[in-house]
């Protein structure tokens, strides 16, 4: 970690958190990533020597701890950690005022876009029987084209690979525009009515979709329009 030879506090926590992906990945401790495996999911660019380094810089500065035995052991917050959250939060708040993704190819990741989806997606919003929804990308990479999330007895699920179940609805849509709604950029209801996302299905499941396809950590804060202006003072 750069040194930049200041007692300064906010000199001494920069020079622990704006490391080159540090954030990101107290991002995914806070969104719930207790697992090495996990972690990658959400930052698949990131190299797994790379993570693994931040990990242990975390560990060592006492923002996240080890639980478990070796070889079966997870990582969680601790109080360091946890109060992290409303800052990581607010930097989103900001983010979405002011430094929102184009979409250009170069954000667009229907890995990343479904993980999200499938660790942020609330359960209680489906029936309680298995509800199976197909996501289809036509200009994803091939590989990446088709997912399945499975609700099932309170629980999401995230399928590459077609699991052989009856699918309940399709959704049909360029990755850009299926990312906009995610970040809250486009309301899922009115790219429907101006056919930019096409669905096909269950016609009362298809109805509250609008409830549950918005539902990232950013999300949470409000839309554009209702994330408040952050009128800090300093005395």
């Amino acid at each position: 970690m750069k040194n930049y030879g200041q007692f300064c506090p906010l000199v001494q926590a920069t020079q622990l958190l704006c490391e080159r992906w540090t954030l990101i990945v107290v991002r995914e401790f806070i969104a719930g990533s207790t697992r090495f495996s996990e972690l990658q999911k959400g930052v698949p660019t990131m190299s797994p020597t790379l993570l693994s380094t931040r990990i242990k810089q975390l560990l060592a500065a006492g923002v996240i701890k080890k639980e478990g035995e070796q070889g079966n052991f997870s990582y969680q917050l601790t109080q360091a950690g946890q109060e992290l959250r409303p800052i990581v939060e607010l930097l989103g708040a900001w983010g979405h005022r002011w430094a929102i993704s184009d979409l250009s190819n170069g954000d667009l990741d229907a890995g990343l876009l479904m993980w999200d989806m499938r660790r942020s997606i609330n359960a209680s919003v489906f029936p309680d029987k298995k509800v199976v929804v197909q996501f289809e990308y036509p200009d994803a990479p091939q590989g990446a084209k088709k997912w399945w999330l499975i609700s099932e007895q309170g629980e999401i699920d995230l399928c590459l690979n077609d699991p052989g179940y009856e699918v309940n609805l399709v959704i049909n849509a360029s990755l850009a525009i299926m990312t906009a709604v995610w970040t809250c950029q486009m309301k899922f209801n009115d790219a429907v009515k101006t056919k930019k996302i096409k669905v096909l299905g269950d016609a009362h499941l298809a109805k509250n979709l609008q409830n549950w396809i918005c539902s990232s950590l950013l999300s949470k804060l409000g839309t554009l329009d209702e994330i408040p202006p952050l009128n800090w003072k300093f005395t």
